[in-house]
């Protein structure tokens, strides 16, 4: 047997042992490692309207993002400079805005528009980049129809279009209850906008509630993904039969998400937003520390 021979053999016996070590990683090593390019917010939502305190609180946590909503511009619309400076000293950055609902079938579609426009400049003013926007169109009862689905990204495009004028991205949010809750309506909707206008906010618990892989969505709209919200759910005995609840709480595949983010190579925010906090008693500061403490301790996540 010649040198070269024994080397090549050596050679091929260190290959077949890396590749059985990296089969056997578990999945949260994977992940994208602590300074990597996800960034991690957290939205105001969960403290009710008190946007002082949630700032405070989400400031304290270590996020590096801050999701705010349209009771903002009641409150400081008028006062754009204290409230950024209220976000710039607190060392946040303003990520995402709720900008409310704009409806279909309604007798003034302007009247849908405005406020979203309004809400832009807002953001603008603010520093920052995108809006979301939802809708309340969905009927009590019966099945959606495909001209609504239709009407509505078409709607989000002329939106869109306006807001882009200003420097802002529109960017739907797909959530229960509403045009968009299942895949297939999620489909429908962004293959009628335009995605030079309209971006996708992809919420991995409602999506999950509405039948979908969140993790195969991430995939899926890889193009249109420019943040996330994320949060937990779980299978309840009430009427509703579920309830939104802190990360890890509940049944979505976070391990999965963030492997498929890290396949796209993902370099936005994934806000943490949860609606209301689950257990009485809690406080909001509180399950912001459960997600804090998920992230960084199952899924070996740094926030800064």
């Amino acid at each position: 047997m010649t040198l070269f021979e024994l080397s090549r053999r050596d050679f091929l016996a260190q290959l077949s042992i890396l590749a059985a070590s990296a089969a056997i990683k578990p999945s949260t090593e994977l992940l994208l490692p602590a300074g990597g390019p996800i960034k991690f917010g957290y939205s105001a939502i969960t403290w009710g309207g008190n946007d002082v305190q949630a700032i405070k609180d989400i400031a304290s946590l270590g996020f590096t993002g801050i999701q705010l909503r349209a009771n903002a511009y009641q409150e400081y619309g008028q006062k754009v400079d204290e409230l950024k400076k209220m976000i710039a000293d607190a060392k946040l950055e303003l990520v995402m805005f709720s900008s409310g609902n704009a409806n279909v079938n309604t007798p003034d579609d302007q009247a849908q528009i405005a406020p979203h426009v309004t809400h832009a400049k807002f953001v603008k003013a603010l520093g920052g980049k995108r809006i979301q926007v939802t809708n309340s169109a969905r009927p009590k009862s019966g099945e959606v129809a495909e001209a609504d689905l239709v009407k509505y990204g078409n709607m989000l495009t002329v939106i869109g279009k306006q807001t882009a004028a200003i420097g802002i991205e529109t960017t739907y949010h797909n959530h229960m209850g509403q045009l968009g809750q299942t895949p297939a309506e999620v489909d429908t909707i962004l293959a009628n906008t335009d995605p030079k206008y309209v971006g996708f906010l992809l919420d991995v618990a409602h999506y999950q509630q509405g039948g979908g892989d969140p993790a195969a969505a991430i995939l899926k709209y890889k193009d249109r993904i420019h943040c996330l919200h994320i949060k937990d759910v779980k299978t309840t005995n009430d009427k509703g039969g579920y309830q939104f609840v802190e990360l890890g709480q509940g049944r979505v595949d976070f391990p999965a998400i963030f492997d498929a983010l890290k396949k796209i190579k993902f370099k936005g925010y994934t806000v943490v937003e949860l609606d209301g906090v689950p257990v009485k008693g809690r406080t909001p500061l509180e399950s912001g520390q459960m997600a804090k403490d998920y992230l960084k301790d199952k899924l070996k996540f740094s926030l800064s």
